[in-house]
């Protein structure tokens, strides 16, 4: 990759600097003709152009002597003064006189060779001969040419020296950092997910170094709570395996004799791992977004009383006052009504649970167009949600002293879950006068 980025560099580098000496030498070729041929050095490159366009235009000389009283008068006779001063003569392309700026003839040994040559579609139309002539011989331009040139070159070798020297530099400089990003994915495919890179800056590369922070510490968690969620499974799991495998054993050794009431215990924990297997069932559906929900126009706040009202008689057993505050206007939604049931059940049994004799459980359901949600409310007025609790009360398999969750510890996580899969939400946090508070959120639309 180093390389491939330098080679990039040199290219782009060698390619900018090879136009650049190109155009240079082209330009300055054109400008040392201009000055040293065409009048350039007299100040007269302006009036030899303006003479060829003038031919080029009339394809004659009539008139041309105009031109000549177009110079600024009173200028000097060399660099810059347009040849002002001196004599000027303008000849045919045979030689022959066509003006002269001071009314002289031309001189019998005029030799052309000190003329500037007029061209017009490379062909010699006319000459312009000053007084001092044109003396600069062809061999020293020659050589003036290739000591530009070779002063261009001598430049342009210093400058691919320099520049190549800073594409090194520069591809090491971009390349630190992906190196450093390269072995930290590397360790993090071979199983550390502790790798992290310390990158500054607030570029692309940057940017990417974060990035793969945020990837890393999400991998780590996630194989944390893998772990964590395996040794709970198999807690779980091995209570009620344990139980079931002491009563058979008792049974088939005759300690207990087979009766339907020690055949109890093994059903009773037969149903728990099924209630486990089917809870851990639903959960990996959920998480992988699979979950089916069975949606009907359903009245969730009638639907709520109902499930309150199933509840009367385990509240009235426990001396619990269970109250249902309805909407005033019933509000049809498209969820599925077992799904929402199943929420209901596993916040009211909760809250019967940790709710004290002479306690209070109230159910009430409200619409909040503001924000586009219908609440449903549980609250009771029990031991509440310890605070350092709440922000792992819909973890799976937590548990605390005074734990919400129900007997595998899965029911508010898989109450959250169903939530989630209609749209919604459920929220846990503890009422201002005491006592647990839990909000199921369904969308108005």
């Amino acid at each position: 990759m180093r390389l491939r980025l330098f080679l990039s560099f040199a290219f782009i580098v060698l390619i900018a600097i090879a136009s650049m000496g190109i155009t240079a030498r082209i330009n300055t070729t054109h400008a040392v003709e201009n000055f040293m041929y065409r009048g350039g050095v007299m100040g007269l490159d302006q009036l030899v152009d303006d003479l060829e366009a003038f031919y080029r235009r009339h394809q004659s000389w009539e008139g041309s002597e105009r031109l000549f009283a177009l110079l600024p008068p009173g200028e000097g006779r060399h660099m810059g003064g347009r040849g002002m001063g001196q004599r000027l003569q303008l000849l045919d392309a045979q030689g022959g006189l066509v003006f002269d700026n001071q009314g002289g003839s031309l001189s019998a040994d005029v030799d052309l060779a000190r003329a500037i040559p007029l061209e017009v579609d490379g062909q010699v139309v006319g000459y312009l001969l000053p007084e001092e002539g044109n003396f600069f011989p062809p061999l020293i331009g020659q050589q003036l040419l290739e000591r530009l040139n070779a002063a261009a070159l001598t430049a342009a070798l210093v400058a691919v020296a320099a520049a190549l020297l800073l594409a090194f530099l520069l591809a090491n400089t971009l390349m630190r950092p992906i190196r450093q990003l390269t072995a930290a994915a590397q360790r993090l495919a071979q199983g550390d997910l502790s790798q992290r890179v310390e990158i500054g800056g607030k570029d692309e590369i940057a940017l990417l170094g974060r990035m793969f922070n945020q990837m890393a510490a999400s991998l780590q968690r996630a194989e944390e709570r893998r772990r964590a969620l395996t040794a709970d499974i198999a807690h779980e799991l091995r209570n009620p395996l344990a139980v079931q495998r002491a009563h058979l054993e008792a049974l088939q050794d005759g300690v207990y004799s087979l009766t339907r009431e020690n055949l109890a215990p093994i059903v009773e924990q037969n149903l728990l791992l099924g209630r486990l297997v089917e809870d851990l069932r639903t959960l990996a559906l959920a998480d992988a977004g699979q979950l089916t929900l069975e949606r009907r126009t359903v009245d969730v706040c009638a639907l709520a009383a109902r499930v309150a009202a199933r509840f009367e008689p385990q509240a009235t057993e426990r001396q619990i006052s269970l109250r249902f505050t309805p909407q005033e206007q019933p509000r049809l939604l498209l969820v599925d009504p077992q799904r929402i049931e199943q929420i209901l059940n596993n916040l009211l049994a909760n809250a019967l649970r940790y709710t004290p004799a002479g306690g209070v459980v109230e159910v009430r359901c409200l619409e909040v167009p503001s924000d586009g949600w219908l609440q449903v409310e549980v609250c009771d007025t029990g031991p509440g949600i310890p605070e350092e609790a709440l922000p792992h009360i819909f973890e799976r398999f937590y548990k605390t002293e005074v734990s919400r969750q129900g007997g595998t510890g899965l029911g508010l996580s898989i109450a959250r879950k169903l939530a989630q899969a209609h749209g919604g939400d459920l929220i846990a946090a503890n009422h201002p006068d005491g006592g647990a508070r839990f909000t199921l959120r369904l969308p108005l639309e």
